[in-house]
């Protein structure tokens, strides 16, 4: 399956070979929650925070880009575009794609200099530049925007003080926080939040962006990164490119082979993640994105034992966060999850 051929990306939340979310004008499948986000900015009274909600790779990023756009260029008015696009071309589209905008923060998890890997938690340190950020004057008395990509990645430190910020929010200044799961944050974050909720993306959207991202894909191909995409254009381009499509096919291996696992090919996977970046919380998305497919399957068509399969999945995703947290050994991650799988298999369970 061929894909652009560009240089590889540095940044982590870079798709690599595809362009990151604040170069993308285009958003599809979210007329929803845009309509929603146009109506508040073009009334001049838009919310000092939004809380974009919605599972990975549907489109919050892009959503938030696509706000901070309008509002740094046209202000909270209606003098733009309905649909609060820019052409790629436009003097803020060019300074937001170039990372060079003085107005637009974009806060999210650090490079370690010391090991030069993703950090495990968005650090107090980094929330805290909020405050010199928003007490800066802006040009020609204009709006400055921050984008928290992802808040569930605050550790509570951060959270705090992200809370204190929307205790007193500044005026002619906006947050956006993205969030994959809301339900961890703080009750007093989302509560001062207005909350923009993103949906899955339906099929023919996802073939409608790989046509255009994949042009020398197949049917077959397209329709394969379709299904195993999970409404997620971002899993289904990642899936494109270098080991995703592999990691999902594992992902689905572990589930079909639960009743049996077998121990060395588990170690030999847990070494893989490790030269893998962010290899482990790859393959965790794919595991319970298979895991979400299953029990959608069985709801609709009225199968029984739902809840020992929505257990399982709560504790897989309590040891994928776990480990992610504490930087922990995959192999000793996916040894646990494999053990908890088989363990409702036997059982009958699944």
């Amino acid at each position: 399956m061929a894909k652009r051929s560009v240089p590889e990306a540095s940044e982590s939340d870079r798709i690599a070979g595809f362009s990151h979310p604040r170069e993308t004008i285009e958003l599809l499948g979210q007329d929803t929650a845009l309509n929603r986000a146009a109506l508040a900015l073009r009334s001049a009274r838009p919310p000092s925070a939004w809380l974009i909600t919605g599972p990975p790779g549907i489109g919050k990023a892009t959503l938030a880009y696509r706000i901070a756009r309008y509002l740094l260029s046209y202000d909270a008015t209606a003098a733009g575009p309905q649909d609060l696009g820019l052409s790629p071309e436009h003097p803020t589209a060019r300074q937001v794609a170039a990372q060079s905008h003085p107005g637009l923060l974009v806060l999210k998890r650090a490079i370690n200099p010391k090991t030069g890997r993703l950090m495990n938690v968005l650090s107090v340190d980094e929330i805290r530049r909020l405050a010199g950020f928003f007490g800066l004057t802006s040009g020609a008395g204009g709006w400055r925007v921050a984008i928290v990509d992802t808040a569930d990645d605050m550790n509570d430190n951060a959270a705090n003080a992200l809370l204190k910020m929307l205790e007193e929010p500044p005026s002619k200044a906006m947050l956006l926080l993205l969030s994959n799961t809301p339900g961890r944050l703080l009750p007093t974050i989302r509560s001062r939040c207005q909350r923009l909720d993103m949906r899955v993306l339906d099929d023919l959207t996802i073939d409608r962006i790989l046509r255009c991202h994949l042009p020398e894909a197949t049917a077959d191909e397209r329709a394969s990164l379709v299904r195993l995409s999970g409404g997620s254009i971002g899993a289904a381009l990642t899936l494109a490119t270098g080991e995703g499509a592999n990691l999902a096919q594992q992902a689905d291996r572990l589930i079909e082979q639960a009743r049996d696992p077998d121990p060395i090919a588990l170690l030999a996977l847990g070494d893989k993640l490790v030269r893998i970046q962010d290899g482990l919380e790859l393959f965790g998305g794919f595991l319970m994105e298979s895991l979400a497919a299953r029990i959608r399957a069985r709801a609709s068509s009225g199968a029984a034992g739902l809840e020992h399969w929505l257990a399982l999945v709560g504790r897989i995703e309590q040891n994928f966060a776990r480990a992610s947290r504490l930087n922990l050994e995959p192999r000793q991650t996916v040894l646990t999850v494999a053990r908890d799988l088989a363990h409702v298999a036997r059982s009958g369970q699944l």
